[in-house]
Order: structure tokens, then sequence, then C-alpha cells
């Protein structure tokens, strides 16, 4: 496997999917900018990574991640991964539900000097709180 999608993958499965913080200093830039939509902010650098990651799975201890798909090219990095697990922390302000769910999203990293120097991600943010009861599911169309 292309040694940036090798990392890529662990960003995803091993940071976010398993709480191994450790590698975020080996695999991103004291630079690196983290676009996550669903955050107020760009995560800033490794410990804004952390940081985000850590809210993940504060609110979903038993999260785990899968990458489906990587495409690489060059520096660029693209993966499409699913998450599941069950809401026992606040999220977003959200008290924990108990509930399971899973979501899918896609992932694009830009490497330099062998780290993540950018991310862009998106998911399926509004599945998620639909899942978690706190969104109305969209109404079905009559047939």
């Amino acid at each position: 496997m292309h040694e940036n999608a090798n990392g890529s993958r662990r960003l995803i499965e091993e940071v976010f999917g398993a709480g191994r913080f450790e590698l975020v200093d080996e695999l991103v830039a004291e630079n690196a900018i983290g676009h996550d939509p669903a955050l107020p902010e760009p995560a800033s650098g490794p410990e804004g990574l952390k940081q985000a990651a850590r809210g993940y799975r504060d609110a979903f201890p038993d999260l785990t991640m899968k990458v489906e798909e990587i495409v690489a090219e060059n520096e660029r990095v693209a993966l499409r991964w699913t998450a599941r697990g069950t809401h026992r922390g606040e999220l977003f302000g959200i008290a924990p539900t108990g509930k399971e769910a899973t979501v899918t999203g896609i992932t694009i990293d830009r490497w330099a000097g062998g780290k993540v120097a950018e991310s862009w991600t998106n998911w399926d943010t509004l599945g998620l709180l639909q899942q978690l009861g706190v969104v109305p599911a969209a109404a079905k169309a009559p047939a």
C-alpha cells in the first residue's frame, strides 16, 4: 500500500477508531489544518486533531472506524469510511442517549514532508443526529 495511504488509514482506524493518540505526532504536521464541518472551527496541528479525536471517542467510547476504500494519487489520499459506536458521552452539547449509531464519511488528506498537512472530512452528521433521536427523520413522500 502507498505509504501516505497507509498513514491516512492509520489516522482513521487507529487514532479515531482505537484511541491511539500517540500516533498523531508521527503522522500529522505541526501546522496541519483539519476541516470537519461538524466542529465549530478547524483542528490545528497534532494537538487539535487529538482533541477532535478525543471528543468523538469520549462521546462514543466503543467507537470503531473502518476504512472501506482508499484512493491515493501524488500527495492526496481519499478514504471512504464507516464509523460505529454507542452514544455514552456528551456530543455537541447532546446528553448521552445510549443509542448505537453507524455513519459513513469521506476524508481527503494532503501529505507534505511525510505527514498530513491538511485534511478535509465530510460525514453524515444529520444521519447521526437522526439515529440518536435528536432530529426527526425525514418524512417519506406518499407513494
